[in-house]
């Protein structure tokens, strides 16, 4: 039987500490960042009507999850506000000009966007693999609450999520997984 393997080659596994992220918008959240997912996607059912019974079938639409990012939060601020002005100047609170601030700070000109990579790194902390986001912007950054009643010295993270294209994963050498 000519093509795939049967059986796993690799028998090491995926650590969930082994990745690293570049963020091309916001390089100061990427370096601290200490958490990230490969979103989820969901095939959309087509509902096919049969006499005793509906029949569910594959639809033709997939539905991907919101890549989120948990990040130590630095002590002035600067890699919260990266991703706090860059949601404020997508919804111009104060005025439209936020919104043109928001381009002529883009890595591509006048682009809102941004492309990330989650490089996936083997148990030797050597790179395997990559997801490539496509069109990132975040829509969602959680608070910062201080406490004067904390014992223990816990530093801030901040989670940020957002949304996107699409995500290809790939090899090294570029060829798709």
């Amino acid at each position: 039987m000519a093509g795939r393997p049967s059986q796993i080659e690799n028998r090491n596994f995926l650590s969930p500490t082994g990745f690293n992220f570049i963020l091309k918008r916001s390089p100061k959240v990427a370096f601290f960042c200490n958490q990230a997912n490969i979103p989820d996607l969901t095939l959309g059912i087509a509902n096919q009507p049969s006499y005793l019974k509906d029949i569910d079938t594959p639809g033709d639409k997939i539905s991907f999850g919101d890549l989120t990012l948990r990040f130590l939060v630095d002590e002035n601020l600067e890699n919260y506000m990266e991703i706090q002005n860059w949601i404020r100047g997508l919804g111009y609170p104060e005025s439209v000009q936020d919104y043109r601030d928001l381009e002529v700070e883009a890595v591509i000109p006048k682009s809102v966007y941004s492309d990330g990579t989650l490089q996936i790194l083997s148990n030797n902390l050597v790179a395997k693999f990559q997801v490539f986001f496509k069109d990132l912007f975040p829509y969602s950054l959680s608070t910062i609450t201080f406490d004067a009643t904390d014992t223990d010295i816990q530093y801030f993270t901040a989670d940020v999520s957002f949304k996107y294209t699409i995500y290809d994963m790939q090899d090294l050498s570029g060829n798709s997984l």
